[in-house]
């Protein structure tokens, strides 16, 4: 399992420090507020200027695998709602920026997997934690927090990773003029 560097680097240049502040963002977000889904999305508003009140607050009930159900993984998920926010379309009829969303999305989705094992949050589970918590009974809840669920290599730094996959492609989105 892969997971970006703890420490700075400021010869390598501005992306790479934007890359690690994104990642410690992300992470002190899940670690101090909970709510992966929001976590990875305040740090893109806040470092990158991404999104708006109204998207942040969509993300509310999305963490914990869709409303705490261990489906697909709310960091994963604010990803996701984050480049749609750069470069989805804004009317059903625009298919050209339709298909350069789900691409886009589809290359986060990859990462992602790569990086962190799997999307569904309850997989997420088995692999850091060595079983499957399901946050929506409140005894499993408490159970995972006691495990260290919001400790910094648990969910936090899986929010670290999805925020930094995020900023990546929109950079590169950026660099390339293709974002809406």
């Amino acid at each position: 399992m892969n997971s970006y560097p703890k420490k700075r680097d400021k010869t390598i240049g501005n992306r790479k420090e934007l890359l690690l502040e994104m990642f410690e963002s992300a992470l002190q977000n899940d670690m101090n507020y909970r709510g992966c889904t929001q976590s990875v999305l305040a740090a893109l508003q806040e470092k990158m200027r991404i999104g708006s009140p109204e998207v942040f607050k969509a993300g509310s009930i999305l963490a914990g695998g869709v409303a705490r159900h261990g489906e697909t993984c709310g960091a994963l998920i604010g990803t996701l709602m984050a480049i749609g926010v750069i470069c989805g379309r804004e009317t059903l009829s625009a298919r050209e920026e339709y298909e350069m969303a789900m691409e886009q999305g589809s290359l986060a989705y990859k990462l992602f997997k790569e990086k962190v094992g799997h999307t569904l949050c309850a997989e997420i589970h088995k692999i850091r934690f060595g079983k499957v918590y399901r946050l929506h009974i409140p005894e499993e809840r408490q159970a995972f927090h006691e495990a260290g669920g919001h400790s910094r290599t648990g969910c936090p730094e899986v929010c670290g990773i999805a925020a930094v996959i995020a900023a990546e492609i929109i950079l590169d989105l950026k660099k390339e003029g293709r974002e809406n």
